[in-house]
């Protein structure tokens, strides 16, 4: 891809037609098992490898991807939750370029006839109402984030990276149109992955909602996938002290009766940010629960609460021992 960011998405051909829903050949489908929260907006997600360039297995962190690599992610809304594939409205598209000096984060704004993509560098807002999986009407002011708040999110000691293509994220099955296949073993087998162990062997974050799992490791996928980003050693919370990826295994570190390193309106006078057995005593689910500036969390890329998520969490905490 040139080094200069097209100013459309479709200079980029990721697509075959200009609406941007049939994805070319060179792209490649995924999911994570749980990912980010982005105001209940839909994503469809790609990688897209230079012909011949593999990623290669980490056990830990991002799968390390070769210079090319572009991870495309589409945001939209179905008038209907009830009926996904319905009446879909785009939102933005946006790309993870690696360049041979790092990453390059661009969103591109779908505009409102659904049939171009431009980039916006310094972000916008769209409101989008939609009907839930209950029926009820929902609005939210949907934020497309600028260039340094992409960087804010995707900072690992100061540089941009990508943050969900984890391989314990991709360990999971996806619904190709071939049929349903481990995510890790079809990459392996169409030659894009190479050293991955057999899924079996790998490690693998769980799915948030699905019920049949843990719910301690529900729990603690959910906090990975929306706060872990920021709240891990390299990331712009390491000063908290608060580190919520999976890899982190001391309790107290996890947040567990933890004193905040800094108080105020944000903590809402609670001391400690999980107070185990009590979700209503922790500061975590007082930021979850919150869409006040300077209090929410995370403090990007939502502005209505995440019922679900909130729910799981403080169902975590309250199946804490004190």
């Amino acid at each position: 891809m040139a080094p200069t960011p097209a100013p459309t998405l479709a200079a980029y051909r990721l697509f075959t037609d200009a609406a941007g829903r049939v994805p070319n050949a060179g792209l490649t489908p995924y999911a994570l098992n749980t990912p980010l929260f982005s105001d209940y907006a839909e994503k469809q997600r790609y990688l897209y490898l230079p012909p011949g360039a593999k990623a290669h297995y980490r056990p830990t962190g991002v799968l390390d991807l070769p210079v090319g690599a572009t991870l495309v992610k589409v945001f939209a809304y179905p008038a209907d939750f009830r009926r996904p594939n319905e009446r879909v409205r785009l939102i933005e598209t946006r790309l993870l370029i690696h360049r041979r000096s790092g990453w390059v984060a661009l969103a591109y704004v779908w505009n409102d006839d659904q049939t171009e993509a431009v980039l916006k560098r310094a972000g916008a807002r769209r409101g989008v109402d939609f009907l839930d999986l209950e029926g009820r009407p929902q609005h939210v002011d949907y934020r497309i984030p600028n260039a340094n708040q992409c960087k804010q999110c995707h900072s690992l000691a100061g540089r941009l990276a990508p943050i969900g293509p984890k391989a314990r994220n991709l360990n999971g099955p996806y619904a190709y149109a071939e049929g349903a296949e481990n995510q890790l073993a079809h990459w392996t087998r169409l030659g894009l992955l190479e050293g991955a162990p057999a899924p079996a062997s790998a490690p693998r974050t769980a799915v948030w909602d699905d019920a049949r799992e843990p719910l301690a490791a529900r729990a603690r996928a959910y906090l990975d996938g929306n706060c872990a980003h920021c709240h891990n050693p390299k990331g712009e919370a390491s000063n908290s002290g608060l580190f919520l990826d999976l890899e982190e295994t001391r309790p107290s570190v996890q947040g567990l009766g933890k004193r905040p390193v800094a108080a105020g309106r944000a903590s809402a006078d609670l001391f400690f940010d999980i107070a185990p057995g009590d979700p209503d005593g922790s500061i975590l689910t007082h930021r979850m629960a919150s869409t006040e500036p300077g209090v929410m969390m995370p403090e990007l890329g939502r502005s209505v609460v995440h019922r679900e998520g909130l729910a799981l969490v403080r169902a975590y905490i309250a199946s804490l021992k004190k």
